[in-house]
């Protein structure tokens, strides 16, 4: 009895399938085969995306190489041309490469300028956006002292950037340059006091401590 009732049940079930086959297989088929065409698309994609980054690399590279050649202007036009076509993280990168390009020459202004756009973009994600800062603020103030500039990286220099140590520095040393001794010590005193500060720039600001402690140059006759 037992054989028989299993042996029934298995008929049965072999009927459900049978007739659900009949009902759906072209339907499973067909997702089967979507399943497929989505597996091989995707990989397909990730080739293709794959070749496209290993081609901006070395787009970046000739150009980056163009600029320690001295070729400033077919550098600018590779860069640019990546800005155009690259996928999206060379393109920023290019973007990046093209304003400290740009603020080697004149007085700094069209790569302080560069850096401005990127900063104001709000597509770029906000701590790429503060590095941009950074930088235009440091090429005005080598132009010449900038109140506004100034006031950029005072606005970094907050606990909570993760640039603070770089604005700091950059704080710190265009007040030794203007001889505000104690306005620079105030900055590399908030370095010292952060122990998140990179060790190199700990490095550096045994010897800034020691320009700002030791006030203006006495000069005798």
């Amino acid at each position: 009895m037992d054989n028989f009732i299993r042996e029934v049940d298995e008929e049965y079930r072999r009927q459900r399938i049978s007739q659900i086959w009949n009902r759906f297989g072209i339907l499973i088929i067909a997702l089967v085969l979507l399943v497929v065409a989505g597996v091989g698309g995707w990989r397909y994609w990730l080739h293709l995306d794959a070749r496209k980054q290993e081609a901006a690399a070395t787009r970046f590279a000739e150009a980056v190489q163009l600029s320690r050649d001295d070729k400033s202007a077919d550098s600018e036009a590779a860069l640019k041309g990546m800005i155009a076509d690259a996928p999206a993280g060379y393109r920023l990168l290019a973007r990046f490469r093209l304003a400290a390009e740009l603020g080697k020459s004149g007085s700094g202004e069209d790569g302080a300028k560069a850096y401005d756009a990127i900063a104001a973009d709000a597509a770029v994600e906000a701590p790429l956006r503060d590095l941009a800062r950074i930088r235009a603020a440091a090429l005005r103030l080598e132009a010449g002292e900038n109140a506004a500039s100034l006031k950029e990286l005072e606005s970094i220099a907050v606990p909570t950037n993760p640039w603070r140590h770089s604005a700091r520095e950059l704080l710190g040393l265009t007040a030794l340059k203007t001889g505000d001794f104690d306005g620079a010590a105030k900055w590399f005193d908030q370095i010292a006091a952060d122990r998140t500060a990179p060790q190199n720039l700990r490095g550096r600001l045994e010897i800034y401590s020691a320009l700002a402690a030791g006030g203006p140059v006495q000069t005798t006759q």
